[in-house]
């Protein structure tokens, strides 16, 4: 690992990777559902302008969106690496960037409910620490989730009456089209969705997060999830919401699902909401 400075400098280098520049899966993305939208479409209109923005965010390296969101960071570690100078290493690499202008001092206290005016710490924030065997290369990755997307996530207990969602994949299939048409395209649609199967409720919240660090054209290497990774992707596009809500194609970009061990007690479905702005990005230590 390197030092206490470095370490700090290659966070605020993280931290302004994942606030300026859109990675290129996304881009990508964006720009095919572009081509697939008929001229003069409202959805052709928006993915265009979307597209301009991610452009001029990185050539000017400001935030691609105004809500720089709750940062949350996972670090890959070799086992046995002490993480206190590491959390320390985030607080202030959070500071110098938004010294810098890369994040937003949006922080409010709560139950005050006033803004923090001096250090930034936004949801204080959210540290992942993932151990490796000895001799693996140590990494940060940054996931920038913005509030508006938050708001749309959801958690499902199955059975869901209300659905006729029973504890298998069709129910859990029933759940994730739910939250998709609830949404209606707040949270700034198309969405990547991130879902978890199984766990307890707060820690499938986090695995649903989770999910949307990997990259869009990736294969689940269950089959059964990937094929049903495959056809909710379709299947939430043919719902027509569209780009903001405002009809045409996409509605979603990606769906990513993984799974936790749970009580036979308890079955969650839990949907992570990402708006088209998945700003993440990885470094190595």
């Amino acid at each position: 690992m390197m030092d206490s400075e470095q370490l700090v400098n290659r966070l605020v280098d993280l931290i302004r990777q994942a606030s300026t520049t859109l990675p290129q899966d996304i881009r990508n993305a964006l720009r095919s559902s572009a081509e697939k939208s008929p001229a003069g479409s409202s959805a052709r209109t928006i993915l265009a302008t979307i597209e301009e923005n991610a452009a001029l965010a990185q050539t000017r390296c400001v935030p691609a969106c105004q809500d720089t969101g709750t940062p949350a960071f996972w670090f890959d570690l070799p086992d046995g690496t002490p993480t206190l100078p590491i959390r320390d290493a985030v607080r202030e690499a959070m500071n110098r960037a938004t010294q810098a202008g890369y994040l937003r001092l949006n922080v409010i206290l709560v139950p005050e409910e006033r803004q923090e005016p001096h250090n930034y710490a936004p949801g204080s924030p959210v540290v992942h620490f993932r151990f490796l065997p000895h001799g693996s290369t140590p990494r940060a990755t940054l996931l920038l989730k913005g509030g508006g997307s938050e708001n749309q996530s959801r958690q499902y207990s199955l059975p869901d009456h209300a659905l006729s969602a029973g504890r298998d994949l069709e129910g859990v299939r029933k759940c994730v089209l739910d939250a998709i048409w609830k949404a209606q395209g707040n949270g700034c649609s198309p969405g990547i969705i991130g879902v978890c199967i199984g766990g307890e409720r707060a820690g499938a919240y986090a695995c649903a997060k989770e999910q949307l660090l990997r990259p869009l054209d990736d294969h689940n290497p269950i089959p059964e999830l990937d094929n049903l990774e495959t056809r909710l992707l379709e299947e939430g596009n043919r719902l027509g919401i569209g780009p903001m809500g405002l009809g045409g194609f996409p509605t979603l970009l990606g769906v990513k699902i993984g799974t936790l061990p749970r009580l036979p007690a308890s079955y969650f479905v839990t949907v992570a909401y990402n708006c088209w702005a998945c700003r993440r990005a990885t470094v190595s230590l």
